[in-house]
């Protein structure tokens, strides 16, 4: 395989055309096939990119292909994962990696079983300044972290909300708010190379129902114990006030992305330290512009900060050397499953859960039959509401809009 392009292909074609688009010469990747039950969107990609097109996800694995990128909804990652790496394929995964803590358990088994390559699609740790950040604490800038906080907090207006989200029982009505954290989490451990072992967490809700449907609250403030001591704090979902921003403190100095409006603000790295730390020569304080370490000609045409190349670039790097990437099984699904966790506790008002270590099975075991979920289609006895304030249902009077945009957008379901 060293000397031909991997063979991948893509499940959604919604957010995963950009997945499609990066998987290229350019990381040595050939897209073969899409798959999709949006037939007319599914066609119309297929066409553009002159690919095989599938509506059944079985039919899609029988492709002849190397590796499989699932941009499939938020809650049913875990389950096609499963069957692609049982058919011999590479799975790289959008965020979450498992929906529930058995989905968890189950996949890191197959990974193991399987001995395939498995990546979370962390976008976020691959922008330049996490890049930088992450240079920086590896060669010693700031000391070992005690602190850190992650923040990805993306409101929108209404009408694109509805249009990203149609239907009744989309996940996006139904999430909860913790549930989202990978975006502000998975940067500070990339980072940092530490792993959460313990959550507290508590949700901020509103009482009113909302004009976009959605069932789940506005935002949460996670804590995370990290295995070294250190206490990082997470914060999202759609409060008012857009914010993706990362600070790591360090025994010895902190570091972050200076803040302002949109996704990067100014696009800086701030660095600072106490003047008794200052080693002879070192600056007090220095903000500057960092530049990628390599391929910035291609990071800066892709989506998410770059961080949509950065993640294809990794996962065939990993497939051609055999070794699973820096985000493997085991911090995807630890990561997915502090929001998991992190709901469970806000449900109990900030109750402390303890973040199994999936690489060992004896800890991970007392978790296999754990199938708690929010999620309509996991409805059962005992399943949480997506609201500390319980189940909420749409307001009658804003049904009707909501069908429009609908309808407008081609979703008739």
């Amino acid at each position: 395989m060293n000397d031909q392009p991997i063979r991948v292909g893509v499940v959604g074609v919604g957010r995963g055309k950009s997945f499609a688009q990066t998987a290229s010469s350019a990381v040595g990747m050939k897209l073969v096939a899409l798959c999709d039950t949006w037939e007319e969107r599914l066609l119309q990609l297929a066409g553009e990119l002159s690919v095989a097109a599938y509506t059944d996800y079985d039919a899609f694995l029988a492709h002849d292909m190397d590796a499989v990128v699932l941009a499939n909804y938020f809650h049913e990652h875990a389950p096609f994962a499963i069957k692609a790496l049982r058919a011999g394929r590479h799975v790289m995964s959008e965020t979450a990696s498992n929906a529930t803590l058995a989905e968890g358990v189950a996949l890191c088994r197959t990974v193991e079983e399987t001995g395939r390559i498995y990546m979370l699609a962390e976008n976020y740790p691959y922008t330049v300044f996490n890049q930088e950040m992450h240079r920086l604490y590896g060669e010693g800038e700031i000391g070992e972290v005690t602190y850190a906080e992650g923040e990805y907090n993306h409101p929108m207006a209404r009408d694109d909300s509805l249009r990203l989200s149609p239907g009744f029982d989309h996940w996006r009505a139904w999430i909860p708010s913790t549930y989202y954290c990978t975006h502000a989490l998975a940067p500070l451990v990339c980072i940092t190379d530490t792993r959460p072992v313990g959550v507290n967490a508590l949700a901020i809700a509103r009482p009113e129902r909302t004009l976009t449907l959605r069932r789940g609250d506005p935002g949460s403030v996670i804590l995370c114990r990290m295995d070294n001591g250190a206490v990082f704090r997470i914060f999202g979902l759609s409060m008012p006030g857009h914010s993706n921003w990362y600070r790591v403190h360090g025994e010895r100095g902190a570091m972050e992305i200076t803040r302002g409006p949109g996704y990067f603000g100014p696009g800086e790295v701030r660095v600072w330290h106490e003047p008794w730390h200052l080693e002879p020569g070192q600056k007090a304080e220095r903000v500057y512009r960092p530049d990628w370490p390599e391929h910035g000609d291609l990071a800066r045409e892709a989506g998410h900060g770059g961080g949509d190349f950065w993640t294809s670039f990794h996962f065939a790097r990993a497939i051609r050397s055999g070794e699973q990437p820096f985000l493997d099984v085991y911090r995807g699904v630890a990561m997915s499953s502090v929001g998991i966790l992190a709901w469970k506790s806000a449900l109990e008002d900030g109750r402390p859960f303890e973040v199994p270590d999936f690489r060992e099975e004896d800890d991970r075991k007392s978790w296999e039959n754990d199938h708690w979920s929010p999620w309509p289609g996991h409805a059962g006895p005992g399943q949480p509401p997506p609201s500390i304030l319980g189940r909420r249902d749409p307001a009658p009077e804003h049904i009707p809009y909501a069908r429009r945009i609908w309808k407008d957008m081609g979703y008739e379901g």
